[in-house]
């Protein structure tokens, strides 16, 4: 099974903590978060747009998959990691490719106008990355949403 990434989603499932934009999006990305961590053979396509992980985005909220601050923000990890759109590789190579390309910092720099950033759980995943040899497990904690409440996860 190909799961499909778009460039910012690489760095999301670094730091995912059980935050979603609603319990359907959050349960999907826990899922992929756990196959991609356990099979880190899994094969995953670099897309431009929605992906596996929009699947789940709440229908009843504005859709920013197509915003040109997503689209930049996808564009900036993808020439930094040397994947373009199109490209089909196992998780496994693109985790090397996150360890040895990505650091802490760079979440600061490139999700300015990401909601999710002020959390701070990407640049904490990032910086576990680089000291463990795989996708780490999301710590215990309660749903929540952006705002807080017990509701939603990352862009």
């Amino acid at each position: 099974m190909i799961t499909q990434l778009r460039g910012h989603h690489l760095l999301c499932l670094l730091g995912f903590q059980g935050m979603g934009y609603s319990p359907e999006f959050a349960a999907n990305m826990a899922r992929i978060h756990a196959r991609l961590r356990a099979h880190p053979e899994t094969g995953v396509e670099i897309v431009t747009g929605a992906d596996s992980l929009c699947a789940c985005f709440p229908k009843d909220q504005v859709n920013h998959c197509g915003e040109s601050p997503v689209s930049e923000r996808d564009a900036r990890v993808l020439e930094r990691l040397g994947l373009a759109p199109g490209a089909r590789l196992p998780w496994r190579d693109i985790w090397k490719r996150l360890q040895e390309s990505v650091e802490p910092a760079d979440i600061d720099a490139w999700c300015l106008s990401c909601p999710w950033r002020p959390y701070g759980v990407c640049a904490a995943g990032v910086a576990r990355m680089k000291i463990d040899a795989r996708l780490s497990a999301p710590e215990t904690r309660p749903f929540q949403s952006r705002g807080g409440d017990a509701a939603h996860s990352r862009d």
